[in-house]
């Protein structure tokens, strides 16, 4: 028997693989990199989506009128043509403002009357009593909300004054936007069931602060825009609380033009949303002004003008020609 430290003893030779194999390049730390790419890509999508989904819902509250339908006012710049939405080949027309009240596509069933409904009475708002009495209700209407600090109202010869603005606490539209804040959105939807029931005519104005934008060109957004929309956006609200559009006489942005506070450029009186409510000899006054002109206008209180007819002027024109003919020399101007 050999012993173990003979030299001739049996040996055993251990031989390990080396070199490449083909499965060598398909390890697993690739499928982990790409598996946090993915990741993240789906995260970047979701906020995206997410920022979408805000801009859209913010745009539908502030385009929905009364009837559940959106107008096309404030989608962008350029206006949009007549003939439907933009990639639609559906021509629109204007709806008729009287009468069949029934919906397209209802039938009146076989020998059913229709029920009549009397409209409630109109009321108007004409002495100072009536505009006291309407400015005391608006005052209890911001007292619910919560923004009695945010409403003034002036009785003024026009009419009835009514100033909502903003204050350091509460703020009437998200800044640099026309998106109403929620109680300001309640507050004039509150307000539509009492404009619903006056016969007067009001003006909405939008008014911002002195602070402008960087961009300064003349097509850039601008304190203009910001309170043409802010107004436009009133006038939604107040019409989704079921105000009538014959109200509303005249929809208005001032941007900075008329401060209450001038000293203070950010001053929060300053971006405000003001409703004029006219008196009915006012009304008539605003809405000739942009009107047919007609034939006749006051110079005084006793004393007005009127244009003279064609058929008098041709007739004073004969009588004077013939006179200017026969004075007149060869040669001279009136031969011409």
């Amino acid at each position: 028997m050999l012993k173990p430290h003979d030299k001739g003893h049996e040996q055993t030779i251990v031989k390990r693989g080396g070199g490449k194999h083909k499965h060598d390049e398909h390890g697993g730390a690739w499928k982990v990199a790409f598996a946090d790419f993915c990741l993240a890509l789906m995260c970047l999508f979701l906020v995206l989506w997410l920022m979408a989904a805000r801009n859209t819902e913010s745009l539908e509250q502030i385009l929905t009128e009364a009837d559940g339908a959106k107008t096309d006012q404030g989608k962008g710049v350029m206006p949009q043509q007549v003939g439907g939405p933009r990639g639609s080949l559906i021509e629109r027309f204007p709806m008729p403002r009287t009468g069949n009240s029934e919906r397209p596509g209802e039938a009146k069933a076989s020998g059913e009357a229709a029920p009549v409904v009397t409209p409630p009475a109109k009321v108007t708002y004409d002495s100072p009593s009536d505009l006291a009495a309407l400015s005391k209700a608006l005052t209890k209407m911001s007292a619910d909300f919560g923004l009695t600090s945010n409403l003034e109202s002036v009785i003024t010869p026009y009419g009835l004054r009514v100033m909502m603005h903003d204050t350091d606490r509460q703020g009437m539209f998200v800044r640099g936007s026309a998106v109403p804040t929620d109680r300001f959105r309640s507050l004039l939807r509150k307000m539509g069931p009492l404009f619903a029931q006056m016969e007067n005519q009001m003006l909405v104005v939008g008014h911002t602060d002195s602070m402008q934008y960087a961009d300064t060109s003349y097509a850039a957004f601008s304190n203009w825009t910001l309170s043409s929309n802010r107004a436009m956006s009133a006038r939604a609200q107040l019409l989704a609380g079921s105000m009538n559009p014959e109200s509303v006489l005249q929809v208005v942005g001032m941007a900075d033009r008329a401060p209450l506070d001038p000293k203070r450029a950010d001053a929060g009186v300053n971006r405000r949303i003001e409703l004029l409510i006219l008196t009915t000899a006012q009304a008539k006054t605003v809405a000739a002004m942009f009107g047919v002109p007609s034939n006749k206008n006051a110079l005084t209180e006793e004393i007005d003008t009127e244009l003279p007819d064609v058929t008098m002027l041709q007739r004073l024109r004969e009588k004077i020609m013939p006179v200017e003919k026969k004075t007149a020399k060869p040669g001279s101007y009136n031969e011409r």
